[in-house]
């Protein structure tokens, strides 16, 4: 017996109450007599009368005229369709195909292959599975961002003579749709971190959360509940104050608003682009300016206003504000900490406190400033960053103590000398001239100076001037005579005799230099 809709079953039994023909009967419902005839019978058999069978469910209905098709489906046993549909969600190269040659092979009078999809799919759609949820867009609150599958020749390498294949980020915003588009010549991290800036700028203001995919660009480490974004993708979300929301792993419609405009734009933008050429990416990148926001103008075919017209009206204003300064995309580095505690990154060389000797930093690099860390947390160095000029960048505080009297030594001159010198008094900085004037260079005196002033920390300003006066009396001004002033405690200790400085004549008994020659 053919199996006709249950409102059609219905009323046959409604109109066979009313005493109309099996001809009249199968016009009314569009079926053949034959078919009338036997289902007649069969409700004859269940004794079924139309204020019974209008209140029945189609389910039930179906059960008791058609028993041996219940609902469709053949009495032949069905296959574990929970288990059937883990083993395709835990192994991504399982398929249907093979899951059912599989099935064949221990049920040899099972379904057929066309069956077995059927009801496969009829299971699938009583799970839930297939059903898609209404995805609400609150106005500026999400920014969609994918890269478009397609990519195109069309801009001129002069230099090599050869065209260029362009990239084409892509981003939706909010409740409109509002799509950006930029071209680049690859899908680096540069490239994408590029591309959100400048969409942000473009935007005029910034979104709640950014929906990437779980491109490499993005994610470093894909997964449900934690996912890892890269370091440079998470320093954009702290400085515009975002959450970066990843979509789930083969879960499209997560993102389904960016992955229609992608389709959308391939048409409309890509196949409009195809045949032209271009200079540069800049080039490029104005003319694709232009064509998207003359698409944003085109009306929904089934809503009312634009793409432009809803972020204006609804996107626009629920935006936060942009930060003062654009987001600075950072370069990463490992190093580990040599016995110099520098670390080098393109060519120069950073200090970092001289106790992380031999351990593994992290070095954070902008366009100007140079940034250390020891871990996520805690960072050890900043410098602004060199790009001329000498090789190594040194914080005071990162030496050790001896290193950094070292550097006050070498940083003195004669200059500096006197002045320290003359800041203590004149007897010592008579002491420090003379070293200074007595040395045809007079680099050679530095060390005396250094070492005679020094005593002044150790010794005290008084004591020093006082050496350095006994020291001018006696007409030695030499570190080792001052020295010995200061340790046996002489300085204020009077003389035995006051030294003139007179020259002693020349006669007969006094060699001269000649009976040396």
């Amino acid at each position: 017996m053919r199996c006709i809709g249950v409102m059609k079953i219905i009323e046959v039994v409604r109109l066979g109450e009313q005493g109309y023909s099996q001809r009249e009967i199968a016009l009314s419902v569009n079926c053949s007599k034959t078919t009338i005839a036997s289902l007649q019978k069969r409700l004859s058999i269940l004794d079924l009368k139309y204020e019974t069978v209008r209140d029945m469910n189609d389910e039930a209905i179906k059960k008791l005229v058609y028993p041996s098709f219940n609902g469709g489906r053949t009495g032949k046993e069905q296959p574990d369709w929970e288990t059937i549909q883990k083993q395709l969600d835990s192994n991504k190269r399982l398929n249907l195909q093979f899951l059912f040659e599989e099935y064949r092979e221990t049920e040899k009078d099972g379904l057929s292959r066309s069956r077995f999809y059927a009801r496969y799919a009829e299971w699938k759609a009583t799970t839930g599975k297939d059903v898609v949820m209404v995805q609400e867009r609150q106005p500026g609150k999400e920014l969609f961002v994918d890269w478009m599958g397609d990519t195109l020749e069309c801009v001129l390498d002069s230099s090599a003579g050869k065209m260029l294949k362009a990239n084409f980020f892509v981003a939706t915003l909010g409740d409109s749709g509002y799509p950006v588009v930029i071209a680049f010549p690859n899908q680096k991290s540069e490239s994408w971190i590029a591309a959100h800036v400048e969409v942000f700028r473009r935007l005029g203001g910034v979104p709640l959360i950014v929906k990437p995919d779980n491109c490499k660009t993005a994610v470093s480490r894909a997964n449900y509940y934690d996912p890892e974004l890269n370091k440079a993708y998470y320093d954009l979300a702290l400085h515009y104050n975002i959450a970066i929301i990843p979509a789930r792993v083969r879960a499209p419609r997560d993102k389904s608003q960016v992955e229609g405009s992608i389709g959308w734009l391939e048409t409309w933008l890509l196949g409009w682009l195809k045949g032209k050429q271009f200079t540069d990416f800049a080039d490029l990148n104005a003319v694709i300016k232009s064509r998207v926001e003359e698409l944003a103008k085109r009306p929904f075919q089934k809503r009312a206003g634009s793409r432009e017209s809803v972020f204006m009206e609804l996107d626009r204003p629920a935006l936060r504000p942009l930060p003062r300064e654009p987001f600075v995309n950072p370069a990463y580095c490992e190093r580990r900490v040599p016995n110099n505690y520098h670390v080098e990154h393109s060519g120069f060389y950073y200090s970092v406190p001289h106790q992380y000797y031999k351990q593994q930093v992290m070095v954070k690099a902008t366009c100007s400033v140079i940034e250390v860390y020891a871990d996520r947390l805690n960072r050890i160095a900043v410098h602004e960053r060199r790009y001329t000029g000498s090789r190594y960048i040194t914080e005071r505080s990162h030496m050790p103590l001896n290193h950094q009297a070292q550097q006050d030594a070498n940083r003195f001159d004669g200059r500096r000398y006197r002045s320290w010198a003359s800041s203590i008094g004149a007897d010592t900085y008579f002491a420090i001239d003379t070293l200074l004037k007595e040395h045809e260079v007079e680099q050679t005196a530095y060390r005396s100076c250094m070492g005679i002033l020094q005593f002044s920390r150790r010794e005290g300003n008084v004591r020093l001037e006082a050496a350095c006066r006994k020291a001018r009396q006696i007409g030695n001004v030499s570190y080792t005579v001052i020295k010995n002033i200061l340790k046996n405690r002489q300085e204020e200790t009077p003389l035995l005799f006051e030294y003139t400085g007179t020259v002693t004549p020349l006669h007969d008994n006094l060699r001269g230099q000649k009976a040396f020659a």
